[in-house]
């Protein structure tokens, strides 16, 4: 039994040291959802976690916005507004020993005797700084060809084209 609670932690703790695959969020957590403003309008966000660089979260924001426009059978979306939030904070690795020499065991009633963390004697012995992204985009959506002048409009099957190659799902489960 121990060793299937072992191998459940350590799948879990290697499913979470991952950047965030293209795929709806659940519960407000991280990946692409949407919102639909108007018949033709829709607000897209997607949310990486802290393994998920800029770069991939707008890409999969774009794309998202190109799957939208197909679905609702139109041929270009319109970019109306576009920002990417960065949420840093700093992480404490670690923890080094406590100043006095001594430590405490606790009793906790679903977890037995543990070790007892006091935040003013163990002290991380390094901090580092982890950031997350979380790009937003309001698009219109139309039918025919798409404005040749208008640099905020995007050919959604062209878009879906260029970008799939970059789009890294969830593994099948």
């Amino acid at each position: 039994m121990r060793t299937f609670a072992l191998a459940a932690v350590a799948g879990l703790l290697a499913a979470c040291a991952t950047p965030t695959a293209y795929q709806p969020s659940e519960n407000r957590g991280y990946g692409f959802q949407e919102q639909t403003i108007e018949n033709n309008r829709v607000r897209i966000t997607f949310r990486g976690n802290t393994l998920t660089d800029r770069e991939t979260v707008e890409t999969y924001m774009l794309y998202r916005a190109a799957e939208v426009t197909l679905q609702n059978g139109k041929d270009y979306f319109v970019v109306a507004n576009r920002d990417t939030e960065e949420h840093s904070r700093l992480q404490g690795e670690g923890f080094g020993r406590n100043r006095y020499g001594f430590s405490y065991m606790a009793y906790r009633p679903f977890g037995g005797w543990s070790p007892w963390y006091d935040p003013f004697w163990d002290e991380p012995s390094r901090y580092r700084e982890v950031t997350r992204y979380e790009a937003i985009a309001e698009i219109a959506m139309f039918n025919g060809p798409k404005p040749a002048n208008d640099a905020a409009a995007f050919d959604a099957r062209e878009v879906q084209a260029n970008l799939q190659g970059r789009v890294v799902r969830p593994p099948a489960g």
